[in-house]
């Protein structure tokens, strides 16, 4: 199943009042699609963990992030990381009910080699949280900062490269972004665009950093232009945001060595 990102019924009106915080934060319904893929798992393998984002949506979590840093941001509350890369996964066959990785694929040096490992020490579903490269720029963001989507488009596996690293088989689905997402990257802004004029906002999704200065200025002169004068409307945002969020599950019950 693929999913797209649109708005959904019980999405807010996207405006932003003052004293209203725009810090990025887990989406609750994202984490249900999450919680849905882990299904009944019980021990969860979350690679690439980063700060520990939706992990309240499993139940035992093992965290594996790279970075001295990441790892030093993590919640206390949340178990501390191991520091391993997904290539080297250092854990035995089967060990986990379920795997996950969120928005983190795009960052290891060998996809292949890491959903390969993911696949190993898992008994059930591997989900993978990612975007489809080939449908990034249908975000609007791309007629004013095409530099940024196309940076994206290069650095994002495509979903059949990570369906082939998990055996072939498996489920995609459309994730859909809520109108008033409460996550950071970019496409959850899609409806407020008012909100990625602030550069806390962009500096949420990372390849704002693989422009120069002369793109985000531009960015915020013309969108800045464009709201001021009426140009960009609310219709803008009905235009298939780029993130088109894909949960893709590895549909083994366990690993084909196992009986």
């Amino acid at each position: 199943m693929t999913t797209l990102p649109h708005r959904t019924e019980d999405a807010g009106s996207g405006t932003v009042g003052p004293g209203r915080s725009a810090v990025p934060r887990p989406d609750e319904r994202i984490a249900r699609f999450i919680a849905e893929a882990l299904g009944d798992a019980r021990t969860v393998l979350n690679v690439g963990a980063g700060a520990g984002s939706y992990e309240n949506a499993a139940r035992a979590v093992t965290a594996v992030e790279p970075s001295e840093s990441m790892r030093a941001r993590r919640p206390v509350r949340l178990a501390r990381a191991i520091d391993a890369v997904a290539e080297e996964l250092p854990f035995g066959d089967g060990e986990f009910d379920a795997s996950m990785t969120l928005f983190s694929v795009h960052q290891w040096s060998d996809v292949r080699a890491g959903l390969r490992e993911m696949r190993r020490v898992t008994r059930g579903p591997v989900a993978v949280l990612s975007c489809d490269p080939d449908l990034v720029r249908e975000f609007w963001l791309y007629r004013y900062a095409p530099e940024v989507l196309d940076t994206e488009a290069l650095r994002h596996p495509t979903v059949e490269e990570l369906a082939a690293s998990l055996g072939g088989n498996g489920t995609v689905r459309t994730v859909p972004i809520p109108l008033d997402c409460t996550d950071g990257f970019n496409e959850a802004y899609y409806g407020r665009p008012e909100l990625l004029l602030a550069p806390a906002a962009r500096q949420a999704c990372s390849a704002w950093s693989f422009v120069d200065d002369g793109v985000r200025e531009r960015f915020d002169r013309t969108l800045r232009r464009d709201l001021e004068s009426g140009a960009w409307d609310e219709g803008s945002a009905t235009c298939a945001p780029g993130r088109r969020t894909r949960d893709l599950s590895s549909s083994y019950a366990r690993p084909p060595d196992t009986a």
